[in-house]
């Protein structure tokens, strides 16, 4: 047991080595406020002084929403709740300082498009970890961080993805008591379903696309914008059974992507988020939602020289430690137009599973190959299946279960306030 045990710690002192590695220079400076006078935009194929509008709420809003689970866990005393106490006391400041109109890093929130998408990942963060991202702020922090998310609603989103940063900033106002706007999650929520294509993807917009924004964006924020409403509307629910059931399939196929080596295929745009590929199979894992035929410890190593052969690579940090642009290494090349330094630290939603205790069995189970790596080595394994083909696994059953159960008990609510009212009206006639 001693070195089934040591196998997940060092995967997690990794893991955790590398959530240290990209969180300080972000946290640090911007508690400080020395942000942009620190942080270096680069950017190859855009304009570097137009990104300088966006890198920096870039960087700290998807920085937060990856490391986020990690602040809100409960630690035993030690090394690692140390860290992470730091950490959060950090993300705090920064948040502070972020949001602050005095501070000389105070962050666009409303120029252009691009802060809309920004502002939902910083959202997110606090739908992630309300206690230490919410409740522990100051009430000067409160105020502002509220005022900065509704400042965008004067941006109009793009008709793709893009409506559901719209939806996940709404979603946390709603989660921390401020008025909302239900219309733009539902409209988001909506618009999805008519994009989904089957077997656990959806379109980005109307079209189908090879690439990797069903994890980088699209399903993770569907789940958690609609966990966060779905108690308030019945279709709500509903949305959320079939998302929840798709998104399994979307991360059972995300884990048999990851080859033998620890790589997978670079397809379609964004690929400077690295390793922030698979935030949907991280997610899952998180949830305790793996798929049945997938188990937590072929993710983690899965997931562990995924990360390992990314960050390890040569030229991916500079000499201050910040982030460069690239796939494997320094390939500023493969950034597009709208990408540059704070843009690159959307892979730190790669490690969501960080965000479970060190003894859960995510970290404690004894080493697994994964899909490929078993099928390449010749394991005689059951064959895959489209979502709907097959049978049903009986989790899914569970959780069509469990909304059928909701159904039922507002339907005898509504059937019973429909028997008083019947009452009440019938009364002089009896």
């Amino acid at each position: 047991m001693t070195g089934v045990k040591s196998a997940g710690s060092e995967d997690r002192a990794f893991w955790l080595s590398v959530l240290i590695r990209l969180a300080s220079p972000v946290l640090s400076n911007l508690a400080q406020r020395h942000f942009r006078e620190r942080m270096p935009v680069e950017c190859f194929t855009g304009s570097a002084n137009e990104r300088r509008n966006y890198s920096y709420l870039e960087a700290f809003g998807r920085l937060l929403a990856g490391i986020s689970p990690w602040l809100e866990l409960n630690l035993r005393p030690g090394v690692e709740r140390d860290l992470k106490d730091t950490h959060a006391d950090l993300a705090r400041e920064a948040l502070d300082s972020a949001t602050d109109p005095q501070s000389p890093d105070f962050m666009n929130f409303t120029e252009g498009g691009q802060p809309l998408v920004d502002a939902a990942f910083l959202a997110h963060a606090i739908i992630r970890a309300p206690n230490q991202l919410w409740r522990k702020l100051d009430t000067k922090t409160q105020t502002n961080t509220i005022a900065a998310l509704k400042s965008t609603r004067v941006i109009r989103p793009a008709f793709n993805n893009w409506l559901l940063f719209s939806a996940m900033i709404e979603a946390a106002l709603c989660s921390v008591g401020e008025r909302w706007d239900a219309m733009r999650i539902d409209y988001a929520v909506r618009q999805h379903e008519q994009w989904y294509k089957g077997d656990g993807i959806y379109g980005d917009g109307p079209l189908f696309r090879w690439d990797y924004y069903n994890s980088f964006v699209i399903q993770p924020m569907l789940i958690d914008v609609l966990r966060t409403v779905s108690k308030r509307s019945h279709d709500w629910e509903v949305f959320l059974l079939k998302v929840m059931t798709r998104a399994r399939r979307y991360a059972e196929v995300q884990e048999r992507m990851i080859s033998p080596e620890g790589t997978f295929p670079p397809i379609g745009r964004s690929l400077a988020y690295r390793f922030g590929t698979f935030q949907l199979l991280g997610q899952m894992a998180l949830m305790g939602r793996l798929p049945p035929k997938v188990s937590p410890a072929q993710v983690r190593c899965a997931l562990t020289a995924v990360i390992r052969n990314m960050t390890e690579a040569s030229g991916t940090f500079d000499a201050d430690g910040w982030l460069r642009i690239g796939f494997s290494g320094h390939q500023p090349r493969i950034g597009e137009d709208y990408i540059s330094t704070g843009s690159l630290y959307l892979c730190s939603v790669g490690l969501l599973p960080l965000g479970l205790p060190p003894d859960d069995e995510f970290w404690t189970a004894a080493p697994e190959d994964w899909t490929s790596k078993k099928l390449w080595a010749g394991q005689n394994l059951d064959a895959d299946f489209a979502l709907g083909e097959g049978v049903v696994p009986i989790v899914m059953w569970r959780e069509r279960w469990s909304v059928l159960q909701a159904i039922v008990s507002r339907m005898k609510r509504a059937g019973a306030k429909m028997y008083q009212i019947i009452r009440t009206m019938s009364g002089p006639f009896r």
